[in-house]
């Protein structure tokens, strides 16, 4: 992941929460309603929040391919 600059993996702030993320999928439809598109989009638990401190900061979270390749890849290997 390195390699490829995905990420940069940084310590957590102390006095920070972490919000979590969840996957959600949707399938599109066409006008025969048959299923034309699988889509599945990232997103942050906005529940989790705290008013004051975590709302200040927007996340648009986008997993690309090669990402969640390496990371799949990288699980298999390390039997996650």
């Amino acid at each position: 992941m390195e390699k490829n600059k995905i990420w940069t993996l940084v310590p957590r702030p102390k006095d920070k929460n972490v919000i979590g993320t969840k996957w959600v999928f949707k399938n599109k439809l066409n006008e025969d309603g048959k299923v034309s598109r699988n889509k599945a989009r990232l997103v942050c638990k906005g529940y989790s929040q705290e008013e004051g401190i975590d709302y200040r900061e927007t996340f648009a979270p986008i997993a690309r391919l090669e990402g969640v390749r390496t990371l799949l890849a990288y699980a298999a290997y390390k039997g996650f």
